[in-house]
């Protein structure tokens, strides 16, 4: 699901069942994300009345097939637009970070089925990559739009940025000091956070030339890239912890041999 033409505020809309039933968008749990066409948003939000829900809009919409896709509250732009590749690679990071939580449930089971603390311990990790996951989708959609201001689609503040200080800081507090470098791997949990936390590094880099393009719109926020760089610290903390609840050590890395 893409961030195309993207979430914007609910006031008062409703969806429309095919039995004529309407039931108010926030409580129906359907998803409320634009895709690529300009009139219908994906799952069935009808941009034209936006009241409404069409149970039987289709996924596709051909309207990129020429390789250009809707901002929401903008024009239609290249598929390879700085825009687009910024909240790509945020959808990229999300999608990284829900293989990684199939890891720890997997790593729980197989790894240390019966170690009641552990398993809660990789329990809260997974708390706590939920609420990024929510908290990126969120930045999507900020970062689909050229005026997030005007569909009140600013989300994340300094508060979002120290709680990910704290999570950096407990996790910090189970390991030993890290002495040098190491290499991304270890458990299945681990090495997805390894790939995460590089997807991350790569998703701020695009903010960042995303927010110096911009001079003619609404600018980036800052807490943005300060909240992406930070994510990045906390996966590659997460990684080395993740390893050591599971009773599995840091590999070094090893300088080549000079032929």
């Amino acid at each position: 699901m893409t961030f195309d033409e993207s979430t914007f505020p609910l006031r008062s809309r409703r969806v429309r069942s095919a039995t004529a039933r309407h039931v108010p968008l926030y409580q129906s749990g359907l998803p409320r994300v634009c895709h690529e066409n300009t009139g219908v948003a994906a799952g069935g939000i009808d941009r034209r009345y936006p009241d409404c829900y069409d149970a039987n809009m289709k996924i596709y919409t051909r309207t990129g097939d020429t390789g250009t896709t809707g901002l929401f509250g903008g024009p239609r732009v290249a598929k390879d637009d700085n825009r687009i590749e910024a909240y790509g690679t945020v959808d990229e990071l999300n999608a990284s970070l829900g293989l990684v939580r199939s890891c720890i449930a997997r790593d729980q089971v197989t790894r240390i089925h019966g170690d009641d603390d552990r398993v809660a311990g990789l329990d809260r990790l997974d708390d706590h990559l939920q609420q990024v996951q929510h908290e990126l989708f969120s930045i999507g959609a900020e970062l689909a739009s050229p005026d997030p201001d005007e569909f009140n689609l600013r989300v994340i503040s300094q508060q979002h940025i120290d709680r990910v200080e704290t999570w950096i800081d407990e996790a910090e507090s189970d390991l030993a000091p890290l002495t040098q470098f190491i290499l991304p791997g270890g458990s299945l949990t681990a090495s997805n956070l390894h790939l995460a936390r590089a997807i991350c590094r790569r998703a701020e880099r695009r903010v960042i030339s995303l927010s110096d393009d911009v001079e003619r719109e609404a600018p980036i926020s800052s807490e943005i890239i300060m909240y992406l760089n930070r994510l990045s610290d906390y996966l590659f903390v997460a990684s080395r912890w993740s390893n050591w609840m599971v009773h599995m050590d840091d590999e070094p890395w090893v300088h080549p041999e000079t032929p």
